[in-house]
């Protein structure tokens, strides 16, 4: 399948730059799917996933917030977004921080 060049840029770092066959973006006024030799376009961001699919077969999964702009031009894919965290991340801290917030409360109940 065609690829073409994504870039996945927060205000801070770059989150993803490679090859992607496809790519589904949160816009504003709905999801936006993206293939190789897809037409000039811009449009504003949504909160929501995005996908993206690598030519080797993976699949990254990231949480878009906060707004921000695609830029779709000559194979190349351009998210600019205000956050950006890998799918499930903020789940996974927010888990974390219950655990240990429990295992303070368990350790000084215990003491």
């Amino acid at each position: 399948m065609p690829t073409f060049r994504l870039q996945l840029i927060c205000p801070d770092h770059v989150e993803f730059d490679g090859e992607a066959e496809s790519v589904i973006v949160p816009g504003e006024s709905g999801y936006l799917g993206i293939l190789a030799n897809h037409a000039p376009l811009l449009a504003t961001l949504g909160d929501g996933k995005l996908t993206a699919h690598t030519s080797g077969g993976k699949t990254f999964h990231y949480d878009v917030s906060g707004g921000g702009y695609l830029e779709v031009q000559r194979n190349n894919v351009v998210v600019l977004a205000r956050q950006v965290e890998t799918h499930g991340a903020r789940g996974a801290r927010e888990a974390r921080g219950a655990r240990e917030a429990r295992g303070a409360r368990e350790t000084r109940t215990a003491v």
